[in-house]
């Protein structure tokens, strides 16, 4: 289990981390969210004891990284793919993190053919693609046999093979009853893989919740009826939010606490229905909300790309 009481980092005037507090717990995959800059990388890394809050604590299984007797039975960790001296092997790699951890050496080959370089172990990490890499980093964090796992952009460099087989993998860990805590940009990933969420920005908590629930607090339907005025006033009545779709004839568009009582609103009410459709937010549209404004760095708007006519280079004359 993860736990965060309190947990600030300042750098000067600037708050990275805010008053954060939230547990992280097993059996599940929590997703981390965050715009760049928001503090997701700093909230790791003072999780494993690379950076020091500037109040709060930040705990594994009840204990800060620093009092682990041998961390890597305890917690695993992949924060970044450059694992490993380039000029040593992926085995004398794992090898070394075993040892430091008394972990034997059959252990070192089982994560080898868990992430698919049993048949590179004894080659240079040097000659290694990024997703590789990536892999040996995952394998890394494996080693210990951990409970809590820790993964920072996990996706990172994998072909779409490996996208879905460490997918399989964080879901078999936390199915397992493992806490399995990773961030990720990927959206479309995050709602196929987490169970739960945690999205913060500007340093501040600002989600703490299933995925389901998330989704659901923000389904909307859309009614078709013959009599669109008073189906509104009856819906608005039982504290639901109505709209009318002026491009769409007789369509009401709703959403509220409550929407799935609309049939039974309209059938009290002696009202025809001839469509009730409901529809569920992406995980995108939940984030974008969560996050407004929150972005770090943020494209500019243009109508065109193009080089204005007075800025274009002159043309050569023909000779």
């Amino acid at each position: 289990m993860i736990t965060f009481e309190s947990l600030t980092k300042e750098y000067g005037d600037r708050r990275a981390v805010d008053d954060i507090s939230l547990t992280v717990g097993p059996g599940k995959v929590t997703g981390f969210l965050g715009p760049n800059g928001a503090g997701k990388s700093t909230t790791m890394r003072m999780l494993l004891g690379l950076d020091h809050p500037s109040s709060g604590r930040a705990l594994i299984d009840g204990r800060p990284y620093a009092r682990l007797v041998r961390p890597l039975r305890t917690v695993g960790a992949l924060l970044e793919p450059r694992t490993g001296h380039p000029g040593q092997s992926a085995r004398s790699h794992l090898l070394g993190m075993a040892r430091s951890n008394g972990i034997g050496a059959r252990r070192v080959d089982h994560c080898l053919a868990t992430v698919g370089l049993e048949d590179v172990g004894r080659a240079r990490i040097g000659t290694f693609s990024l997703g590789m890499r990536q892999r040996l980093g995952i394998a890394s964090a494996l080693i210990g046999d951990p409970e809590v796992l820790v993964f920072d952009e996990p996706v990172n460099g994998l072909d779409p093979e490996g996208v879905t087989w460490i997918r399989h993998l964080m879901r078999d860990l936390a199915t397992e009853g493992r806490t399995v805590f990773v961030s990720s940009h990927l959206l479309s990933e995050m709602a196929e893989t987490a169970d739960h969420l945690v999205v913060i920005a500007r340093g501040r908590l600002v989600a703490d919740a299933p995925l389901a629930e998330l989704l659901d607090t923000t389904r909307t339907a859309r009614v078709r009826t013959p009599n669109p005025a008073a189906l509104a006033e009856v819906l608005e009545r039982a504290d639901l939010t109505v709209s009318f779709a002026a491009d769409e004839g007789t369509a009401l568009h709703v959403s509220g606490e409550d929407i799935g009582a609309i049939g039974a609103l309209a059938h009290a009410a002696g009202l025809q229905i001839d469509e009730l459709s409901f529809s569920t937010a992406t995980l995108e549209n939940v984030y974008a909300s969560l996050t407004e404004g929150a972005a770090e760095y943020r494209a500019g708007e243009s109508e065109s790309i193009t080089m204005p006519a007075d800025e274009q280079p002159l043309s050569e004359e023909p000779s």
